[in-house]
């Protein structure tokens, strides 16, 4: 085969895969993960189940795959978060990025339910998820690494009887960082994405009218919880230079 063809195939396949994902996704819109079927995408796009097969080998197969790039796109809105929170500190940098997940969940409410909402039911992610789940989460490490590197990290409480799992958590998630602020960065995470849920699925609804002052409230005070408070008392005077606030 000449390499033109193989090119010509090679972008067929791509199409093609694009197209039974953005189908899928339709599918999740109108009837939950749990419904998504093969033989119904591949009944809406016009193609043989066989071919489909081809492409995806079964539903599990294509529920990872969207959840990859679901994962994937949640990451993206996180790491743009951050690089657009430029010459702010650590704090206001740790709202922004929770305020890009909050927007991009609130944007793909569908492909949120999918990877933080109710289990499917007979599946179980592989271990493919995995890089692109972590990307957001290493956007969170990545600010309280800079923050400890530089003016420190506030340690917060930690209880005798959870120091060994926190520990253990750090030396898994991020060595260089202080255990107790790993174990509670962990629990902020989860708590963001609590907020995030209530406020998705209607939780909310008739409670919070101002979301996003509520969010952006709730957000900084747990950056707060993980250490993003300097010891100092004030503005902290930066080298050479005026007094500048640590958030």
């Amino acid at each position: 085969m000449s390499s033109t063809a193989h090119g010509a195939r090679a972008r067929a396949r791509i199409e093609v895969t694009a197209a039974i994902k953005e189908e899928a996704r339709s599918q999740l819109a109108k009837e939950g993960a749990v419904k998504l079927s093969l033989r119904a995408v591949a009944r809406e796009l016009g193609m043989a189940s066989s071919a489909l097969y081809r492409y995806f080998p079964s539903r599990d197969d294509l529920l990872t795959a969207l959840i990859i790039d679901a994962y994937d796109s949640l990451g993206a809105a996180a790491e743009a978060a951050r690089d657009a929170a430029t010459d702010v500190g650590p704090v206001r940098r740790w709202t922004a990025v929770c305020e890009g997940v909050r927007g991009w969940a609130l944007g793909h409410p569908h492909e949120y339910a999918l990877i933080y909402g109710t289990p499917v039911p007979g599946y179980t992610a592989p271990e493919a998820t995995v890089p692109a789940a972590a990307r957001s989460v290493l956007v969170v490490i990545g600010i309280l690494r800079e923050a400890h590197q530089g003016l420190g990290l506030a340690k917060p409480p930690l209880p005798a009887e959870l120091r060994p799992e926190a520990v253990r958590m750090a030396a898994d998630l991020a060595p260089d960082l202080p255990p107790e602020v790993v174990v509670t960065m962990v629990a902020a995470w989860a708590q963001m994405f609590g907020l995030i849920g209530f406020e998705l699925f209607g939780q909310f609804n008739r409670v919070v009218e101002d979301r996003d002052t509520f969010f952006r409230h709730a957000v900084g005070q747990l950056a707060h919880s993980v250490g993003l408070v300097y010891p100092q008392q004030g503005p902290v005077a930066a080298p050479g230079g005026p007094a500048a606030e640590p958030s």
